[in-house]
């Protein structure tokens, strides 16, 4: 079982605990995937077969991103054909929904790429996926897995079953959920997961839904899907099914204590109570949410009804650590109110609930630096000019730490990142490539945008 071990670290093991105190001087060995001691300096091991020097640094649990799209890396840079889109519909239909339909197969692996080496350089070692290739459905999912695995971060991975092509592209994508969850379970793999993608209720037909719901039942798993995700979703639900988007997802089935609802920005107190009820899982997406304009989700009232409320970036930057900003001020200006969502509040987001919903999908902790704990770690050169204590690593991490600060990215137990330096991808290589394909799905894109 190969050994590493972390010297003279300053370690931050859970940046959500007010009580979890900063140890300077310490050690971490790591056997195998695994966590197996946090000691002084002075009783740590002399050898192992590697050996990380921190220096002081701080040592942190890996960043988890509760919420992402790997598919959208090249609309970066990427102009929209005509006027600016005027509403979330028209984004959807102008931009994602004509990208996703321009990608092959080998944009979707060189796409998911992309994405992971830039949460490697930032610190984000576990990530939940949501998938969308309508024209390279078949076996999108096991591209993806194997760039997860060439990059080594842990990685839940789902395709988002949609109407919005036709039903045999519907019924394409419930194939290709069943098929990457039973193949996730046979790889046997603690890196690599399934859960049952669903796009958003306004995509889907009562009929389709069920049928997902009776494949994701046989197999015991939930769903990730987008709901009420701006007006739009509510409108159409209301319009559609005289329900509300929540109601209907409980109705058919969808809700449950393994399912994730991303965005609930358009809910009202019953909807909410229903999500509550069913232990769902949210998750925010602030910087998302605030590029679409389609309004703030009620975070602070879920986290006082202790609703299960995660973080995550929609496809954003893999720095989570602006998401975890982003979601400290947005609330604020929004409620007028500079006490609403505080530093621990953002850190139960970010730490203790990510890890709690990365905890359904892999069979360890992961989101704190202990023993017994997948080795999912990060060190940073971030040097406080002011006492680092348990009751102020919060507010250390929204007003000084960065993702360009972190120096070391570590998933169970392998070194991906030493010293700024990618060790399982090439980064320049893989940037090399984009940019060559990209004029291609460019090109595509903007084919299918005149028709979507």
């Amino acid at each position: 079982m190969p050994t590493l071990l972390i010297r003279n670290a300053t370690i931050v093991p859970d940046p959500a605990n007010p009580e979890a105190a900063c140890l300077p001087g310490y050690s971490v060995l790591v056997e195998g995937e695994t966590i197996s001691a946090i000691v002084p300096d002075a009783d740590a091991p002399t050898t192992a077969d590697e050996v990380i020097e921190a220096h002081g640094r701080l040592l942190m649990p890996g960043n988890i991103c509760a919420h992402t799209h790997f598919y959208g890396a090249f609309a970066r840079g990427m102009a929209i054909p005509g006027p600016p889109p005027r509403d979330f519909p028209e984004i959807l239909r102008r931009l994602w929904w004509a990208l996703d339909k321009a990608l092959s197969l080998e944009d979707v692996r060189l796409s998911a790429l992309v994405c992971l080496a830039d949460a490697i350089r930032h610190g984000t070692t576990t990530l939940i996926d949501h998938h969308a290739s309508p024209n390279a459905i078949d076996g999108s999912l096991s591209v993806i897995a194997e760039a997860v695995e060439t990059a080594g971060v842990r990685a839940c991975l789902c395709y988002e079953v949609s109407d919005r092509d036709g039903r045999d592209k519907a019924l394409a994508g419930i194939a290709e959920n069943v098929r990457w969850i039973r193949e996730s379970r046979q790889r046997g793999s603690t890196r690599l997961a399934g859960t049952f993608g669903l796009h958003a209720a306004m995509t889907l037909s009562d009929a389709t839904l069920e049928r997902a719901v009776a494949e994701a039942q046989s197999l015991g798993v939930g769903f990730h899907i987008h709901a009420a995700e701006g007006p739009a979703d509510q409108e159409h639900s209301l319009a559609t099914y005289g329900e509300r988007v929540i109601e209907r997802l409980h109705r058919l089935g969808v809700l449950g204590p393994q399912t994730i609802v991303a965005h609930a920005i358009t809910i009202d107190a019953w909807e909410m109570g229903l999500l509550r009820e069913t232990d769902t899982w949210v998750t925010h997406q602030p910087r998302s949410n605030m590029n679409n304009a389609v309004g703030v989700a009620d975070i602070p009232t879920m986290l006082r009804g202790n609703m299960r409320v995660g973080l995550g970036n929609d496809g954003f930057a893999f720095d989570m650590f602006e998401e975890m900003k982003t979601a400290y001020l947005l609330h604020k200006v929004h409620r007028l109110d500079p006490r609403v969502m505080n530093g621990y509040e953002v850190m139960r987001l970010a730490y203790t609930n990510n890890a709690a919903l990365a905890g359904r999908f892999f069979p360890r902790p992961i989101g704190r630096v202990a023993v017994g704990a997948f080795a999912d770690l990060i060190l940073l050169d971030y040097a406080p000019y002011t006492p680092l204590t348990a009751g102020n690593v919060p507010w250390h991490i929204l007003f000084g730490i960065r993702g360009s600060h972190v120096t070391h990215t570590i998933v169970g137990g392998r070194v991906l990142m030493a010293e700024r330096q990618l060790r399982t991808l090439d980064e320049a290589a893989i940037a090399a490539e984009a940019r060559t394909r990209a004029p291609e799905v460019w090109q595509r894109f903007e084919t299918f945008s005149r028709y979507t």
